[in-house]
């Protein structure tokens, strides 16, 4: 693509364009990076100013790579006049719109359906999935886990990525064949204006509870960043959307509100639910439920545990309806979903007790899995859960009660201390606990936490590894080191 039609995109957004000569537009542009350390010759560098790293400072080291032109929001020091300079008030903003264009606007071609939440955000974008390629639509997916296009599985960097990677990601699926993509939409992403060029057809919202108040400063800035998918999506009869809200949530209206409500399908245990349900119950073995669609009920179930995953399965089921799929024919599909990585996923190694590691890391998510946990009727509830550090320091005593309050013993133990002190986190956990109760236990090393979580199990009893769920490292003072709680728990049964 030649720098003049990228020159353009940025002039229609507002900024204003430095360039030598006419020659100099006519260049080929070779790719796009806002990483210093990636430029290489002919490639355009977008300098992004970040929370840690100020990209405006790599600026010379970009140009010294190769770099032709150069995205900023403040006029540099010292600027080559063979390079072209693109000077706005957001490069972040503006790099998605040269993305998209860069990469042909393949968003333009796809059905993107956009899920928010706090929790249940991977489950149901897995679900989603699930169901559209059942039925025949190759749908791409991106969130937590892992990014995949049709039979590429790529791994997960952010649970939504910059724009650039969006887009890169969005003609990958394109190329492979995809007619809709699925994806995790966090309020970072979306307040930082990740998502702007997305064009979403549908947006879904599963809950929203504490989390992230480090970043967002209150939960009404939390709850507007999360509504902003909903106040983006664009109606036409060639590209129609729609919004699902889950109406038992106390937050259900502010979303309702944001989006167009002729457009809005709801789901929940509300006789005004579109999708409504009606019961559960729940097993070992997964969960079945009955719901009630246009005067019909139905009887589902699948695989997947906890009430909380019957309403991602609602969410599920609602976007595929949304979406023109048969009811009966995606419930028949939902008996055979898949394990959903690091959700209430089972570790079997031979034991006469169940081991159960789980990705719940805010209050909200380790309620609803100890909960789920409780209606097992396990003989003795152990839970293992620790909180990142260089996040919201908030939830940590509401996540130390909620596990003394549900658990029959509760370790207290290290998740991503990051740079803090996990002595520091821990002893803020504790606060919560001791208000519960004396008997909770303290193990700061994670391995040895769940090593003493399966010596206490005994037949019948149930173990909860709550907080890193699919994750495989461990972050200490800014160093990754391998520790995957499925592999530990293995050991410690083994070791028992």
């Amino acid at each position: 693509m030649e720098l003049q039609q990228l020159l353009s995109v940025a002039s229609a957004y507002g900024a204003s364009i430095l360039v030598a000569n006419e020659k100099q537009a006519q260049t080929e542009v070779a790719g796009i990076v806002y990483d210093s350390r990636k430029v290489e010759p002919g490639f355009l560098f977008v300098a992004i100013a970040g929370a840690q790293i100020d990209g405006h400072t790599y600026i010379d080291a970009a140009v010294a790579a190769g770099a032709i032109a150069i995205v900023a929001e403040q006029l540099p020091e010292c600027l080559k006049t063979e390079v072209a300079l693109i000077l706005t008030q957001d490069s972040r903003r503006l790099l998605g719109r040269l993305a998209a264009a860069y990469y042909g606007h393949p968003e333009q071609e796809l059905r993107l359906i956009g899920v928010t939440g706090t929790n249940g955000k991977t489950t149901t974008t897995y679900l989603i999935q699930f169901l559209l390629e059942t039925a025949g639509v190759r749908t791409g997916l991106i969130g937590t886990v892992h990014y995949q296009a049709g039979q590429k599985v790529l791994p997960a960097t952010h649970t939504t990525p910059e724009s650039l990677e969006l887009f890169e990601l969005f003609a990958l699926m394109r190329a492979e064949g995809c007619r809709a993509v699925v994806m995790e939409v966090s309020s970072h992403a979306l307040s930082q204006g990740r998502t702007d060029c997305c064009d979403f057809s549908g947006a879904v919202f599963t809950n929203l509870t504490q989390d992230h108040l480090d970043y967002h400063g209150s939960m009404e800035a939390y709850c507007q960043a999360k509504t902003w998918l909903f106040t983006s999506l664009k109606h036409s009869s060639h590209k129609p959307a729609y919004g699902i809200v889950n109406s038992d949530d106390l937050f259900a209206g502010f979303f309702m509100e944001a989006g167009d409500a002729a457009l809005s399908w709801t789901y929940g245990s509300s006789d005004s639910a579109v999708l409504r349900l009606i019961d559960y119950q729940i097993g070992i073995n997964g969960s079945s439920f009955r719901l009630q669609y246009k005067g019909s009920i139905y009887q589902a179930q699948m695989p997947l545990i906890g009430k909380y995953n019957v309403y991602n399965a609602l969410a599920a089921l609602t976007c595929v309806l949304a979406e023109g799929l048969d009811l009966s024919e995606c419930l028949s599909s939902l008996a055979r979903a898949p394990q959903i990585p690091g959700r209430f996923e089972l570790v079997k190694a031979g034991q006469n007790f169940t081991v159960a590691v789980d990705y719940a890391h805010t209050p909200d998510g380790l309620e609803n899995v100890l909960k789920a946990a409780r209606e097992l009727n396990p003989k003795c509830l152990i839970c293992v859960f620790g909180c990142g550090g260089n996040r919201d320091n908030a939830k940590r005593p509401l996540m130390g009660r909620i596990a003394a309050m549900l658990s029959d013993i509760a370790i207290i133990t290290t998740d991503n201390p990051r740079f803090e002190d996990p002595l520091i986190i821990i002893n803020q956990i504790e606060q919560g606990a001791k208000e519960i109760t004396s008997g909770y236990l303290i193990e700061p090393d994670r391995a040895k936490a769940i090593q003493l979580a399966i010596n206490k199990a005994e037949q019948g009893s149930l173990v909860i590894i709550a907080g890193k769920g699919h994750e495989d490292y461990q972050m200490i003072q800014g160093v990754k080191h391998h520790f995957d709680d499925r592999e530990q728990a293995r050991r410690a049964i083994n070791n028992k």
